[in-house]
């Protein structure tokens, strides 16, 4: 996936890769051979986790893996975070805001709606928009940084994969993936629902928004359906597993790897005509009221 003449592996980051989705997208973009960042808020066994597996992986070594904690909710820790993201190798070539809120599991499902949307608000809402605000300056002076290099002497330092291909394609784009919901701008009944279509809907325009405004980097929306998290797993049983089965094409749950391989093309060259956009992995939809209608059977 990545041009095999580039001398230094590229660098990419998955906040919230300790489990689920997150520790999927790390080992995918490690396997595509990228130096990953891991970040958790405080599961650091977590990540020690995640970094042997990586470093598991074929040709694969701990030089290769930085583990960062801290709570994307907190504007310093979200400075600090980015700050020590770009100061390991030098770059980040892509940035995966995956990390988000649990109020869905453990105790977090008894706390009131209020302060649910509140959590959701202050890491899902502002953490993403917050750090792709200091990410985004910092991937357009490397990506022109990367265009000057290129253009002067051919890319013999650094990682710049394609230099003014014939197709018009100039250097390696930095890109931003956020992470959204397949239902955000559908709707879904019920208090999940009204969370979660609240808080992705708007990191989905954020997220155009923020393409518009940066156009040397690209910019992408994951939309996930219903896919096997720690939810999935433990949670969703009887009308929910049902229903998540009965609304896919494919008639079954998605998986985090699922996921991960989205992603992993988008933050590659292979899609490099992609920006601004929303895209849902869900296996397609059907769309009903609910698993007690006739017309689910």
């Amino acid at each position: 996936m990545l041009d095999s003449l580039a001398p230094v592996a590229p660098v990419a980051i998955v906040t919230g890769s300790s489990s689920g989705i997150g520790r999927a997208t790390a080992l995918a973009l490690a396997r595509a051979g990228y130096a990953v960042i891991l970040h958790a808020r405080s599961n650091v066994a977590g990540l020690q986790q995640v970094a042997h597996e990586l470093q598991s992986t074929e040709a694969k070594n701990a030089s290769r893996t930085l583990c960062l904690t801290g709570d994307i909710a907190c504007p310093r820790a979200c400075r600090d975070l980015v700050r020590s993201a770009f100061a390991w190798k030098g770059r980040v070539d892509a940035w995966v805001n995956n990390a988000g809120a649990d109020v869905l599991t453990g105790r977090a499902r008894q706390q009131s709606f209020e302060s649910r949307m509140q959590h959701l608000l202050a890491v899902d809402v502002h953490g993403t928009a917050r750090l792709c605000r200091l990410v985004a300056p910092r991937m357009t002076s490397q990506a022109v940084g990367s265009l000057e290099k290129c253009n002067s002497d051919g890319g013999a330092s650094g990682y710049i994969p394609k230099c003014d291909s014939d197709d018009g394609a100039s250097g390696h784009i930095p890109c931003i993936i956020n992470m959204g919901w397949d239902q955000a701008t559908l709707g879904m009944e019920g208090e999940p629902g009204q969370l979660f279509g609240t808080t992705k809907a708007a990191v989905a325009a954020f997220s155009t928004s923020l393409a518009l405004s940066f156009p040397n980097i690209r910019v992408n929306c994951v939309a996930p359906g219903w896919i096997r998290t720690e939810w999935g797993q433990t949670a969703a049983t009887g009308y929910w597993a049902q229903r998540a089965v009965n609304e896919s094409l494919q008639s079954r749950w998605g998986a985090p790897e699922d996921v991960a391989q989205l992603i992993t093309w988008l933050v590659s060259d292979a899609s490099r005509f992609v920006n601004g956009q929303t895209v849902a992995v869900n296996g397609g939809r059907r769309y009903y009221p609910s698993c007690d209608d006739k017309s689910m059977r």
